[in-house]
């Protein structure tokens, strides 16, 4: 497996990132039970039943150094997955994706935690040259929270793929290792704000 695969723990006093395992499963269920797949009909949400097939999935892509899946935790509960993907351990580069979060815990800070932490290892772990994000153009919640962050749009890829029988289009951000330090500063700033 290249190091871009592997999935050590990470962590952050609002979120822990730990290997997704099938033992998270009834957590994910759960945390995707209030409907969010179908309102977020544009995202990688499982639906009701669909979580254990998508953790073997995920588990699979990994198998073969094509994807580094973790679960996202809070407190002792699963909320979310989130991957590094389209591994290209020769540059090295590669996209932060697949990420999907409860929606009770959207707004919390749990999400630039996150990023914080997938930047912190793509970047001053692994020495990439840049990290992709990508979302659906239709999703513009996703879009506005990739722009926040301080990546780059670099366009949109038109008729990309087939997303739950539709043609998707998905638009394409970066962010590349000299506008890191940027980045980290803002998402610092972003999480140390009090929230309530």
């Amino acid at each position: 497996m290249n190091d871009l695969a592997a999935v050590p723990v990470l962590r952050h006093p609002l979120v822990t990132l730990v290997p997704l395992a099938h033992e998270h499963a009834d957590d994910l269920e759960a945390a995707a039970a209030d409907g969010l797949h179908e309102r977020a009909w544009y995202t990688s949400v499982p639906g009701p039943g669909e979580v254990p097939a998508e953790i073997e999935r995920r588990l699979a892509l990994q198998a073969h150094g094509r994807m580094a899946p973790w679960a996202i935790v809070v407190g002792e509960t699963a909320v979310g997955m989130t991957t590094f993907m389209h591994l290209e351990p020769e540059t090295p580069r590669l996209e932060i994706g697949s990420t999907w979060l409860a929606s009770a815990q959207q707004g919390t800070g749990v999400n630039a935690a996150m990023k914080l932490l997938l930047l912190e290892r793509a970047f001053d772990v692994l020495g990439c040259v840049a990290v992709e994000l990508r979302t659906h153009a239709h999703n513009h919640q996703s879009r506005a929270a990739i722009a926040r962050l301080g990546a780059h749009q670099d366009g949109i890829l038109r008729s990309h793929l087939r997303h739950r029988g539709l043609l998707r289009d998905t638009v394409v951000f970066s962010i590349l290792a000299g506008e890191w330090p940027m980045v980290r500063r803002g998402l610092e700033a972003r999480l140390a704000r009090p929230r309530g």
